[in-house]
């Protein structure tokens, strides 16, 4: 979806985001809020960068070379038309996956990576980690952004459980077959890649 965004013409990604931001708040407004929150620095931030950083008319003559340029305004514009589109549907995902079927969902879409010698094990490992540290820090609470830099290097001890050590535990996957309907989606997905970007 993300990919297929890219090349759209103004109009037809206007009405895409409006189209899909529909659906994340129609399927899952409490984790697109909450998503949207998170990342307004970056956007507010992303929206600046173009204005005053792309050549072209200004848009106030009275404010001189502290004006933004318009054709900067509308790249910014068009940038985070893409990105609240990206988070709408990161929101659905995340919210309609368990996060075990998440990384099921990856593994069995990495399988080919066997043939480039990649471990997809390691992949689904690593990111099962990395989702679970998040999530715990997030239950933490909010502890401002320097408490949780100060904490990524605190040192974490091994937790026992049951005379099982953390690290010597293994990771179970509700893993599916391939089925007609995946292979339907999925070829549907790449076609409309490919429309896009013809």
């Amino acid at each position: 979806m993300v990919a297929s965004l890219q090349p759209m013409t103004p109009g037809a990604l206007l009405a895409a985001t409006g189209l899909i931001l529909l659906c994340g708040f129609a399927l899952s407004r409490h984790k697109f809020i909450q998503l949207v929150r998170r990342t307004r620095w970056i956007m507010l931030s992303l929206l600046l960068v173009y204005a005053y950083s792309t050549p072209g008319q200004p848009l106030s003559d009275a404010l001189g070379v502290f004006s933004p340029s318009r054709n900067g305004l509308s790249d910014g514009v068009m940038q985070l038309a893409r990105l609240m589109a990206a988070l709408a549907g990161l929101a659905i995902l995340l919210d309609r996956l368990h996060r075990q079927h998440l990384i099921a969902g990856l593994y069995t879409l990495f399988a080919p990576l066997f043939w480039l010698g990649i471990s997809r094990e390691r992949i689904a490992v690593r990111l099962a980690l990395t989702l679970h540290y998040a999530e715990v820090t997030m239950l933490r609470g909010r502890v401002g952004w320097q408490g949780t830099l100060s904490s990524l290097f605190e040192p974490h001890g091994i937790t026992e459980d049951r005379g099982q050590r953390t690290e010597d535990r293994k990771m179970e996957l509700p893993l599916s077959s391939f089925a007609i309907a995946d292979a339907l989606l999925l070829s549907g997905a790449l076609l409309m890649l490919w429309l896009s970007w013809r």
